[in-house]
């Protein structure tokens, strides 16, 4: 089997990962509202409540801003992550595939010092280079394997419209 090509894909903010959050918050500030109408009084509870609700968005907004916005790079041996605040292309990372939902991937990067950057792929961001993507994050790395190490990378999920959540098999590039 051959490695796949070399690729160059594009991160930028996630349309996915904002209405995820804005749905949970959502979620969140109606299930203060109904407590308050169901409970017809204000006391510091549901003041806790809608404290707690708002630093929640305040904290998911922060976090969506702070995502990281760059470029995954597989030269088809390593990967790399380039961006504007990191040095660009210097260490090299394992890859791993959290989810899978065929037009996102959720990935997790880890470089030798085990700090991680958690990434949300969209096959939006560069329609064109969707495929080789998956194609290198899933392609088995050349060379040695060492048999002693043991993975406890979390299992990868594949999601598709035909089919349950199903786990399959840890894949570390």
């Amino acid at each position: 089997m051959h490695n796949a090509p070399s690729v160059v894909y594009p991160l930028g903010r996630s349309r996915f990962l904002s209405r995820l959050l804005l749905a949970l918050w959502l979620a969140g500030l109606l299930l203060a509202l109904l407590w308050l109408y169901l409970g017809q009084r204000l006391d510091w509870r549901v003041g806790l409540a809608f404290a707690a609700v708002l630093g929640a968005g305040v904290a998911a907004r922060a976090g969506w801003s702070n995502t990281p916005t760059g470029q995954l790079v597989w030269n088809g041996e390593v990967w790399r992550w380039e961006s504007a605040s990191y040095q660009t292309g210097i260490a090299e990372h394992e890859l791993y595939v959290i989810a899978d939902f065929q037009s996102m991937l959720l990935l997790r990067l880890e470089n030798q010092a085990s700090a991680s950057l958690w990434l949300w792929m969209e096959r939006s961001a560069f329609p064109e280079r969707w495929l080789d993507l998956r194609r290198a994050v899933y392609s088995a790395r050349k060379g040695p394997a060492s048999p002693q190490q043991h993975d406890l990378s979390p299992p990868v999920v594949a999601v598709s419209d035909a089919m349950p959540l199903v786990e399959v098999s840890r894949v570390k590039s």
